[in-house]
């Protein structure tokens, strides 16, 4: 009789045992097909944007000239007609998301929208967790003076001069590194401000919101006198493995650029091509 208990308990505990690990198989096994459904579903994302008829896109509609709402409260500006031309190519609506800045990249890892159109700069960093069109816009860093100024003609020119500078922005620090004295300004008009009444002798700024700026006040008396040699490229950004819709979206740029759509829209906004 003891031996039977026994062979009933070894069975009991074998059987327990296959249990759990047929359990946790399944559970394995579970866990597998969501990874791989999640990967289909970023891998297909181009195929949703097709089937649902709209390409979700993130923006912040509060920064001009790229994204912004006219007097009449309609959104526009230069990302916004990027994105437009870019979803007509595909075939598809587009539908602007509006969010902060400061929250955008947590709408686009939330699937809130399927890339985001801010002028987005192409970096590392963003580059290890997200994906990015080919650039469709760069800039780089110029050096401003007054329109009387010729005594100016370099970046090495602003030693020991004053420099209407954000003091926290990379500008600022280029400006000090090459022996200008900083005054403190709030933003880029400030600075072209102290530039008209020669209170300032320079303004090392953002290419592209110097062109924005004379394409408003064209009779503004300012001119740049040197541009920096590395230039930063924005991107169209998209979460990682978005590869399909990536390549439509590159597909969608370089036939606008070809046919002149992009530079329209370039000249429109700016004045120039700023893709150059």
């Amino acid at each position: 009789m003891k031996k039977l208990v026994i062979v009933f308990a070894l069975l009991l505990s074998i059987l327990l045992l296959l249990s759990a690990c047929g359990k946790d198989e399944a559970k394995e096994d579970k866990k597998d097909n969501n990874k791989t459904a999640e990967k289909a579903d970023e891998q297909d994302l181009l195929a949703k944007v097709k089937d649902d008829g709209k390409l979700l896109i993130g923006t912040e509609g509060t920064y001009a000239p790229f994204t912004f709402h006219d007097e009449s409260g309609n959104l526009t500006g230069f990302d916004v007609e990027i994105a437009t031309e870019v979803a007509k190519r595909l075939g598809v609506d587009p539908e602007f998301k509006e969010t902060q800045w400061d929250a955008i990249f947590a709408g686009l890892d939330a699937k809130r929208f399927d890339m985001i159109a801010n002028q987005v700069g192409i970096r590392p960093d963003r580059q290890e967790k997200y994906d990015f069109s080919d650039p469709y816009i760069k800039s780089a860093a110029v050096l401003i003076t007054h329109k009387d100024n010729d005594k100016i003609k370099a970046f090495e020119d602003i030693k020991g001069l004053n420099a209407a500078q954000s003091l926290t922005s990379n500008y600022g620090d280029m400006a000090k590194k090459y022996g200008a004295n900083l005054v403190g300004v709030e933003g880029f008009t400030q600075s072209v401000e102290l530039l008209a009444s020669k209170r300032v002798d320079v303004t090392i700024n953002d290419r592209i919101s110097y062109l924005d700026y004379t394409k408003q006040r064209p009779d503004a008396p300012i001119k740049v006198v040197a541009t920096s040699e590395e230039a930063s490229a924005s991107g169209l950004m998209f979460r990682k493995d978005s590869d399909t819709l990536v390549t439509e979206v590159n597909k969608a740029l370089s036939a606008m650029i070809e046919d002149g759509t992009y530079t329209k829209i370039s000249e429109k906004w700016f004045g120039e091509d700023v893709l150059k």
